[in-house]
C-alpha cells in the first residue's frame, strides 16, 4: 500500500473507477495494494489506483477466455454498434476526458482534446470495419472443388499501451480487437491509468458484455504480464513502447507462437530539401517535433537540413519554439506541459548536455527550470556533431538536434543510419524528388510535406527495429483475425 497523501481531487479524478476491471465487475486488488498516480506538472498525487497481482492478471485472463466464444459468435453488426456508442460516449464526454488527460500525462488541454477525438475515431472507423470482414469462395485449380476462406478471430488479447497517450494507444488496440469479434486483458501503463478506467467505464455503458475487456492496472508490469504469455488461451500480444521491452516481449511470445503486434521505437528524420517552402517546414517541424510535448514515437528527432536554406530554417524554428509557453496544461496559453516523470526530464537533459559537450551549440532552451514539476524547455541545437547520443536515440521530448547536407543522396544515407523506421518526414517541391526519396527512406511511414501522419483510416506501423504489423486503416482488424481455408469437394 502506497504511503504517499493524495492531493485534493480535480474534478473528473472523482468519477473515475479506481479499481480493476475484470469480468465486467470494479474490484480491488488481491491484497487491496493501491499506487499513486501523480500530476507532472506538480508532482502531487491526484489519486491511489487498485496495484494488480499475478492472480489478479490471470483472474482477466479467465474472464477474457469465458467470454471469447460468446463474443466470437455475436453479430458483426451488434460488436460495431458497441463501438459506435463508445465512439458518441467519448466524443460528448471530451472536456471531462481532455482534463483527466491533462492532469495525470501532462499535455495541453488542447492537445488532450485532439487526443479524445482521435480516440474516438478509431472507434468509429473499427464500428465499420466489423461488418466489412471478408472471407472467399472461388473453384480450385483442378475444377472438382472449391476453396472458401474464412477470417475468425485470434482468440483472447493482452494488450499493453504507453503512458504518453493514455487513451488514443488503447482505443487503437481495443477497436479493431472487439471489432474482430476478440476479447482482451488491457495492461494500461502505470503513470496514466486513469483514462484507460475511463475508456473501459465508456465501453461497459456502451453495451460491451462482461468479460470482453479486463483492465489490470500495475506496477510489476513484468510478473502480471508473465504467467498470461505462458497461458495457452492467450492468443495474441500487442504493445506499444520501447525497442527494448518489445524485444523481451517476443522473446515470451515465441513459447507459445503468439500472434505478435509490436509497435516500437522510432527516430524520426526530418529532412529539408533546398528547394522546400522553407516556411511551411517550419510548420511541419513545429507539429513533428512539438505533439505531445515531443514525448511521440512519430516525433521528428533528426533534423536534416539543406545547407542553401539552414540558416532561414534555424532562425524560424528558433523564434517559434522560443515563443511557446511552458507551463501547467490545465492553464490557458499553455503549449508545453512537462514531461512525464523526473526520469525522462533527467534524460531528455543528459542528451542535451551531452551533444552540448559534443559541441552543438543551443539556440534556444536547454536549461531545467527551477520550479516544480517535471518541465524541459522547447530547445533547438545546431552543429549537432555525428557521434552526439540524441543522433541515434530517441529523445521524447522537446528538443530539436540539426544538422546540415549538400546533396539528397547524403540526407538519405543520414536518414536511413539507424536501427529504427517508423517514420520519417520529406519536404521539397520537387515531384521526382519527393518520390524518389520517399522511397528510399527505410520508415513504414513518411510525411511529405506534412508534418502529421496519425490518421485512424491509415496503417500505422515501422520497419526494422520499430516494430511488427500495422495499426489503423482497412488492414488494422487483420492483426485480429486467422485465416481459415476450408478445401470444399463437390
Amino acid at each position: 500500500m502506497s504511503t504517499m497523501t493524495s492531493t485534493s481531487d480535480p474534478g473528473p479524478v472523482d468519477r473515475v473507477p479506481k479499481l480493476l476491471f475484470i469480468g465486467g465487475r470494479w474490484r480491488a486488488a488481491t491484497g487491496g495494494r493501491t499506487f499513486a498516480v501523480e500530476d507532472p506538472a506538480t508532482e502531487a498525487v491526484l489519486c491511489e489506483v487498485a496495484d494488480a497481482s499475478p492472480e489478479d492478471g490471470l483472474a482477466a485472463l479467465d474472464a477474457a477466455a469465458a467470454a471469447q466464444p460468446g463474443w466470437a459468435a455475436t453479430a458483426p453488426r451488434d460488436r460495431g454498434e458497441v463501438l459506435r456508442r463508445a465512439h458518441d460516449l467519448l466524443v460528448g464526454r471530451t472536456e471531462e476526458i481532455a482534463l483527466l488527460i491533462t492532469l495525470e500525462m501532462g499535455k495541453s488541454l488542447a492537445e488532450s482534446r485532439a487526443e479524445v477525438a482521435y480516440a474516438a475515431e478509431y472507434l468509429r472507423w473499427f464500428s465499420e470495419e466489423a461488418p466489412r470482414i471478408s472471407g472467399e469462395w472461388r473453384v480450385n485449380s483442378a475444377g472438382d472443388g472449391r476453396i472458401v476462406t474464412l477470417r475468425q478471430p485470434v482468440g483472447p488479447c493482452l494488450l499493453i499501451t504507453p503512458w504518453n497517450a493514455p487513451l488514443a494507444m488503447p482505443a487503437r488496440k481495443v477497436g479493431p480487437a472487439i471489432a474482430a469479434g476478440c476479447t482482451m486483458v488491457v495492461k494500461p501503463a502505470e503513470q496514466t491509468p486513469l483514462t484507460t478506467l475511463a475508456l473501459a467505464a465508456a465501453l461497459a455503458e456502451a453495451g460491451l458484455p462482461d468479460g470482453v475487456l479486463n483492465v489490470v492496472p500495475t506496477t510489476a508490469p513484468g510478473p502480471v504480464t508473465a504467467p498470461l504469455l505462458r497461458d495457452r488461451r492467450l492468443r495474441k500480444v500487442s504493445f506499444t513502447g520501447s525497442t527494448a521491452v518489445g524485444r523481451t516481449l517476443l522473446g515470451a511470445a515465441a513459447g507459445n507462437v503468439l500472434r505478435t503486434s509490436m509497435e516500437l521505437g522510432g527516430n524520426a528524420p526530418f529532412i529539408v530539401c533546398a528547394d522546400a517552402d522553407v516556411a511551411a517546414a517550419v510548420d511541419g517541424a513545429m507539429t513533428a517535433k512539438m505533439r505531445n510535448v515531443g514525448e511521440a514515437c512519430v516525433a521528428a528527432n533528426r533534423f536534416l537540413v539543406h545547407a542553401d536554406v539552414a540558416d532561414e530554417f534555424v532562425a524560424g524554428l528558433t523564434a517559434r519554439m522560443a515563443a511557446l509557453t511552458v507551463g501547467r496544461g490545465v492553464d490557458d496559453g499553455v503549449r508545453v506541459g512537462p514531461l512525464i516523470d523526473a526520469v525522462q526530464r533527467d534524460r531528455v537533459a543528459g542528451l542535451v548536455d551531452d551533444a552540448v559537450r559534443r559541441g552543438a551549440r543551443i539556440a534556444t532552451g536547454g536549461r531545467v527550470p527551477e520550479r516544480a514539476g517535471y518541465f524541459y524547455p522547447p530547445t533547438v541545437l545546431t552543429d549537432v556533431p555525428a557521434g552526439a547520443r540524441l543522433g541515434s536515440e530517441e529523445i521524447f521530448g522537446p528538443v530539436a538536434p540539426i544538422t546540415t547536407f549538400t546533396d539528397e543522396q547524403e540526407a538519405v544515407r543520414a536518414a536511413n543510419d539507424t536501427e529504427f523506421g517508423l517514420v520519417g518526414y520529406l519536404y521539397t517541391r520537387d515531384v521526382g524528388r519527393a518520390v524518389r526519396l520517399a522511397e528510399l527512406l527505410e520508415t513504414g511511414m513518411v510525411g511529405l510535406n506534412r508534418g502529421l501522419v496519425s490518421d485512424a483510416a491509415a496503417p500505422f506501423g515501422g520497419v526494422k527495429q520499430s516494430g511488427l504489423g500495422r495499426e489503423g486503416g482497412t488492414g488494422g482488424i487483420d492483426e485480429y483475425l486467422e485465416v481459415k481455408y476450408v478445401a470444399l469437394g463437390l
